[in-house]
């Protein structure tokens, strides 16, 4: 499917299974700059994103019910055919992220909570499914294109259970223990899924042949799911004094969250280094494609998690480091919102010119 394939899907909307659930990391690369802006106190960047990615969710989330709607009959294969494919769990994380901008921007408690008990339902569902189809799939893909950076999509938005999880736990008071209690648990888990993923991700860019259309944006995610596994565990650490949970192993949840945000740096210059090769030495053609969204959100994570890692570390030279990052993340966001915004307009004439 060509990328005009996709935004022709996309504006029509005929089937649960045309719409590309890597769409909505455009919700999650948006919120997350928004986020980052917030948090540097840029209100002029901050709430202009929040609208947009808002806005988007929502098109979105009709588009996905409208073809839910009209393709009643396929509905379960279509459904099984999207949930073999790891960016579906994009679907909990842009739901996460946008209950975070309401509970650091807005100020709104129920809101984000709504939205965290939504993610978590879409959580639990997609994971049963995701790995029931992944394990009884007779006819098992080989190695060469069943891993790539897509799959850590799954710890993104485990960890995004666990982000928004401690935001709410305080504002929450006869639930925040519980609260603070499933966010570790999330945190502890999204992070061993991490180390399981890396490793095969790891080895089929060493070991596997690797064409330059085949190192997709996606692989960006190799940092990101990086960057929210420490921006989880910064946020549980500046609260482990008061919860019982955390209170004993602070220690341990400090050298594993600078662990992550270790392993995330170290990400950002191979992968530059990839983007290199694929662009200028193999010639691959620049061109908007969905999946840029992926790179996106990594960009503004890392900014976000480094932000919060100094205030929970007590690290101040790193603000400088986060700054930087949010100018990096908004030129990026900048960049592909064109691309994209120019290609749906492309489609939009084609189709007219068609229709007409």
């Amino acid at each position: 499917m060509t990328d005009g394939d996709i935004e022709m899907d996309l504006v029509t909307a005929k089937s649960l299974q045309n719409l590309d659930p890597a769409y909505f990391a455009m919700v999650m690369a948006t919120g997350i700059v928004s986020i980052h802006a917030h948090l540097l106190d840029i209100p002029l960047v901050c709430w202009p994103l929040l609208g947009i990615g808002s806005f988007a969710y929502l098109i979105l989330a009709i588009l996905l019910s409208v073809g839910m709607a009209k393709h009643l009959s396929g509905l379960i294969a279509e459904i099984a055919c999207q949930c073999r494919d790891p960016k579906v769990f994009s679907l909990v994380a842009a739901t996460c992220v946008l209950g975070i901008q309401g509970v650091q921007l807005a100020n709104n408690r129920l809101l984000g909570l709504s939205l965290w008990l939504l993610g978590l339902l879409l959580w639990i569902a997609l994971m049963g499914v995701f790995w029931l189809l992944a394990i009884t799939n007779e006819s098992k893909p080989p190695l060469r294109e069943a891993v790539h950076g897509s799959w850590l999509i799954i710890v993104v938005a485990t960890q995004s259970l666990a982000v928004l999880g401690s935001l709410l736990a305080p504002v929450f008071p006869s639930w925040e223990e519980r609260l603070a209690f499933l966010s570790l648990m999330f945190y502890l888990f999204g992070g061993a899924l991490y180390l399981m993923f890396i490793g095969l991700i790891v080895y089929r860019l060493i070991f596997v042949a690797l064409m330059r259309a085949e190192f997709t944006p996606a692989y960006w995610i190799n940092m990101g799911a990086a960057a929210i596994t420490t921006l989880a565990g910064a946020s549980l650490i500046l609260h482990g004094a008061q919860w019982h949970c955390l209170r004993e192993i602070l220690p341990f949840m400090e050298g594993l969250t600078l662990l992550f945000w270790a392993v995330g740096t170290a990400w950002i210059p191979l992968l530059t280094l990839m983007e290199i090769w694929r662009y200028l030495y193999r010639r691959y053609p620049v061109a908007y494609e969905v999946e840029q969204w992926c790179m996106v959100f990594p960009l503004g994570m890392y900014g976000v998690c480094t932000w919060q890692l100094e205030k929970a570390m007590d690290l101040p030279f790193l603000a400088s480091l986060s700054k930087i990052f949010l100018a990096v993340a908004l030129i990026a966001w900048a960049v592909v919102f064109m691309g994209m915004i120019r290609r749906l307009g492309k489609t939009l004439s084609c189709r007219t010119v068609e229709n007409g």
